[in-house]
This record gives structure tokens, sequence and C-alpha cells, in this order.
């Protein structure tokens, strides 16, 4: 029978939470070298330097193509869903936090007076080419690095 601390002996699973949580944790120094700022929510936020959403997807693709094979079914099935997750954070979700740092800007315009407004949008939704490309380099060697050591 399987015990939920199974999932520790899966390389795929590591590869991916591993990638993730490096990824997460290099944007407090990055926004501290950008801004002079130590932010730790970054952390948990999306957005920013690298992509934590490539990072991860990227590993667990890679990985499950070194551990299964890169003709297995898992790859075939994770490769595609790599793909959406870093086309939706460079494209879509970018769009979407342009359009609040316009709108941000627009309200602060408009009322330059008085009228606060509830809440301000999070701008930062999505991911430059440059911040996906960092986040797929990331996951690339985390899933190497992992398998290298796993084998």
């Amino acid at each position: 029978m399987n015990s939920p601390l199974d999932v520790f002996q899966n390389p795929i699973f590591l590869s991916a939470v591993i990638a993730w949580a490096l990824a997460q944790t290099i944007k407090v120094p990055v926004e501290y070298f950008r801004s002079g700022k130590v932010d730790f929510a970054l952390m948990l936020s999306s957005g920013g330097m690298p992509s934590s959403h490539s990072a991860m997807m990227v590993s667990t693709a890679y990985s499950a193509g070194l551990f299964v094979g890169f003709d297995s079914a898992i790859f075939g099935i994770v490769f595609p869903m790599m793909m959406i997750v870093i086309y939706d954070a460079t494209g879509v979700r970018r769009q979407t936090g342009l359009h609040a740092e316009k709108i941000n800007l627009l309200i602060r315009e408009f009322v330059s007076g008085d009228f606060k407004a509830e809440k301000k949008l999070r701008e930062v939704l999505g991911h430059t080419p440059l911040e996906a490309i960092l986040g797929v380099l990331l996951g690339l060697a985390t899933a190497h690095i992992l398998w290298v050591l796993w084998i």
C-alpha cells in the first residue's frame, strides 16, 4: 500500500517542486537588486523574475523525459501542458498585467484629488520573454541536476 510520503520518492514531482521553490526564492534578491526593497511576499506571488511557472513546467517535462522516456505517454501529456503554461504566462497573463497598469494610471490621472480607489489592480501577473526564458533555463538545470544525482 502506498503512503502519501511516497511522493517524495518521485523524481519528477521533486524536480517540479524544487524548480518552483528555487524560482520563487530567487525573486526576492532579484527584486532587492532592482529596487533596493526586500519583499518576502514575492515568494508566494505570481509574476517577476524568473518565471516559476516556466521553471516548474519545464523541469516537470524534462525530468519526465529523462526518468520515464521522451517517447512515454507521460512526456507526451506534460510537454503540451508546459507549452500552454508558458504561452499563458508570457501572453494572456502578461497582457492582463499591462491592462491593470494602464487602468491604474487612468485612475490616478482621473482623480488626482480626493478620490481613493478601493483597491489598486495587481500589475505584475505575467512574465516578459526574458523572465520566461530564465525560468526555462532554471527548470532544465534543476531537472538535469536531479537526474544526475538520482541515477
